[in-house]
């Protein structure tokens, strides 16, 4: 089962029988026939296998799978309206003019970059992509993609649309979890940023795993800047690392913890069991692996030196595989947040060998969009995600993760 199965009609009569409480209501309000109208909500009944309805003499009364479904169907079509607006089209019924094989071609040919190649995808001839691309252009009088030979590329039009499509079909998908009927997708797309990525996001997975085996994960990596967009776009549902100080009016950032920088060595660095006072001196008179420029760990380790900045820095790398394999066999130094390199810290690799600079923190958390609701096997990873924060760092003003979602 998927969204694309669904219609977009049999959906809009679901929420007008659950807001009119009758049939012979809702086909009024919907001008529609009764008898369509009852066909096409027992069609989709038989579609999620699940009885939405009681029916009763004096009416028809949601059931409780039927009031989730509802719930995930209406964020759908706000997400569908909100495209709409987006262009500037008035009197749009959605459920009326749209049609879900014209909104899955779209996506698909976004995706895979030709019509050929979303035929493919989609398992649907190319004239027929091609056809569906061209009826939702004209229903829209938008253009949506510009053809160049045999391959197509997305115009802004085509980018604001698809974003709302993108999400609407994303809650039909969480519909289906939240029913019990998508137990083999991926259940959340994680986003993290390099100051999460090695220790807070993979543990909290794996606590969320050991909670429930079922959940799944989709991992992607990027700095905030980058991956905020594909959160917007619906591609990941939450971002994992430090939070930007500006606010965005469409996003939620929830405060995890707080990570003060430290300086880094391997073991075997003379620095490593000395009882010396390691001071900005002492640390000039090793080799530095310094952060890219325009990071904060880079601005962050210009401040640990007040007077002069070593002059031997051999190397500039923001990766830390490679700079844990630097460290383990060279007398170099590096700087990095606590969650960069609490593994190889555990492990012994590396040590800790003095603070970076107090008085400069990273707030670490998480940002998901403004209107996202998770499912039950998501709220667990939230929970983890939470569980390990407060276990391994020293958390201020976290408001709770879980209890966010479920009021």
């Amino acid at each position: 089962m998927n969204p694309f199965q669904l219609n977009l009609r049999h959906l809009r009569g679901l929420l007008e029988i659950c807001e009119v409480g009758s049939v012979s209501a809702a086909s009024e309000k919907l001008n529609i026939s009764q008898p369509a109208l009852t066909q096409g909500v027992v069609k989709l009944e038989a579609q999620l296998g699940h009885v939405l309805f009681e029916r009763r003499s004096n009416g028809m009364i949601p059931t409780e799978i039927g009031r989730i479904v509802a719930h995930r169907v209406e964020l759908a079509f706000e997400h569908l309206k909100g495209g709409v607006k987006a262009l500037n089209i008035p009197a749009f019924r959605v459920d009326r003019r749209l049609n879900m094989t014209q909104i899955r071609a779209f996506l698909a040919v976004i995706q895979a970059g030709s019509i050929a190649a979303a035929s493919v995808k989609i398992e649907l001839s190319q004239p027929a992509v091609h056809r569906a691309v061209r009826e939702l252009e004209d229903v829209l009088q938008r253009s949506l993609i510009e053809r160049h030979g045999r391959g197509v590329t997305v115009n802004f039009a085509g980018k604001r649309f698809s974003r709302s499509c993108r999400l609407a079909v994303g809650e039909l998908q969480s519909a289906f979890a939240d029913i019990g009927l998508d137990a083999q997708r991926k259940t959340l797309a994680v986003g993290t940023t390099p100051l999460a990525r090695a220790y807070l996001v993979p543990e909290a997975m794996a606590t969320a795993l050991l909670d429930d085996p079922r959940i799944g994960f989709q991992v992607s990596e990027g700095n905030w800047g980058d991956l905020v967009e594909l959160l917007r776009d619906g591609l990941i549902d939450v971002i994992v690392g430090e939070l930007p100080e500006h606010d965005s009016p469409d996003l939620i950032k929830t405060h995890l913890s707080d990570e003060s920088a430290i300086v880094v060595a391997g073991r075997q660095h003379p620095l490593a069991n000395s009882d010396r006072v390691v001071d900005e001196n002492v640390l000039a008179k090793f080799p530095w692996i310094v952060p890219p420029d325009n990071s904060p760990l880079k601005e962050q380790w210009k401040e640990i030196f007040s007077q002069k900045e070593p002059t031997n820095t051999p190397i500039q790398c923001g990766s830390i595989m490679i700079i844990g394999r630097l460290l383990t066999s060279s007398n170099l130094l590096t700087i990095a947040t606590p969650d960069q390199v609490a593994l190889q810290i555990r492990s012994g690799l590396l040590v800790k060998i003095r603070s970076a600079h107090d008085a400069q923190k990273h707030p670490i958390g998480m940002t998901v969009r403004q209107k996202w609701k998770p499912t039950e096997q998501q709220k667990k990873f939230l929970s983890a995600l939470e569980k390990v924060s407060v276990t391994n760092r020293n958390p201020s003003g976290s408001a709770g993760i879980q209890a966010q979602w479920n009021t």
